[in-house]
């Protein structure tokens, strides 16, 4: 009788086991961006190192449109995570530039990485601050695109109109050739340093980056809270030598606000724990800061990402 009840007792916990291992498994889709892009190979070094740290964690990185799509995705819970830019989850939180309604069913969880505004002209041109673009042709990005709606921010401070200057809605590469063939003056380019594209135009051509004195910094920050003061370090790119200040929007991890707080904590902190492994998977991941992970970014923080920060003392 008495074995008899130790192996029902026995099976009761062996079922009770199963049955908590199954409730602590958590699915997950991380939306990212193309697949030549930053964004997909930095999320799937991300899910790596949840899968591999949080335990009944799963976690699949899905190539995407990039921002504007995964902010959507997230909302609909398509996704339940995404990187995407500070300005993009800026204008859809608040139905601006292409969102024209609210997107509010999601939160952030940290600051992965800054995508620099970098305003290039060449070496010999009388250019030094923004507002001597006046009368120039300028390569401001495609028409809609986040690159644009920086242009237009920097034309605000500095009080500039769009009929001062001579706007090409150009791409990256589209402003790079039509710059190395002297159509255009200038060009702006937001993404990580070194950009690739300027690096191919300082090889072949004197360039320089305009600067962004504090002052102008702070006026930017102050109005579109996603953007973050920054410095680009001399000897970034061929013949610059001193750092150049600026601003920078920043790549964002974001996840749907219904994810469980105790969820959100243990990827927010998995991920500051295994910084160094992270590092040795994607490049991006040495610019990723805990200092810096809670700030630029104008949407609340999801609570369990407030509490792993507030534990660090940051919040």
């Amino acid at each position: 009788m008495k074995r008899a009840v130790v192996v029902l007792l026995a099976c009761l916990f062996a079922v009770g086991l199963a049955s908590t291992a199954l409730a602590a498994d958590v699915k997950m889709v991380l939306a990212t961006g193309g697949t030549a892009g930053t964004y997909y190979p930095f999320g799937g070094a991300m899910a790596k190192i949840w899968n591999s740290k949080i335990a009944g964690m799963n976690v699949t990185a899905q190539a995407t449109g990039a921002s504007a799509e995964n902010v959507r995705l997230v909302n609909k819970k398509e996704a339940e995570l995404a990187i995407v830019q500070s300005d993009t989850i800026d204008f859809a939180y608040n139905a601006k530039e292409a969102f024209k309604e609210k997107l509010t069913k999601m939160a952030a969880l940290a600051v992965l990485y800054p995508e620099v505004i970098q305003v290039v002209v060449r070496g010999d041109s009388k250019a030094d601050s923004f507002d001597d673009l006046k009368g120039m042709k300028i390569g401001v990005g495609a028409p809609g695109s986040g690159t644009e709606a920086n242009f237009r921010q920097l034309c605000d401070i500095y009080g500039l109109k769009k009929e001062d200057v001579k706007a090409q809605y150009l791409s990256f590469a589209e402003s790079a050739e039509q710059f190395k063939d002297k159509h255009i003056d200038a060009f702006i380019v937001v993404a990580g340093i070194p950009n690739a594209a300027i690096m191919d135009i300082g090889a072949q051509h004197s360039v320089k980056i305009i600067n962004v004195s504090d002052d102008k910094a702070k006026q930017l920050v102050k109005k579109y809270p996603f953007l973050s003061p920054f410095t680009i370090p001399a000897n970034t790119y061929k013949g610059i030598t001193k750092d150049v200040k600026t601003v920078a929007v920043n790549a964002v991890l974001i996840v749907n606000t219904e994810v469980k707080e105790d969820v959100a904590y243990n990827l927010v902190k998995a991920l500051f724990d295994n910084q160094s492994e992270l590092a040795t998977a994607h490049a991006k991941g040495k610019e990723l800061n805990v200092k810096k992970a809670s700030t630029g970014v104008s949407i609340p923080f999801h609570p369990g990402a407030v509490k792993y920060y507030k534990e660090k003392g940051l919040l």
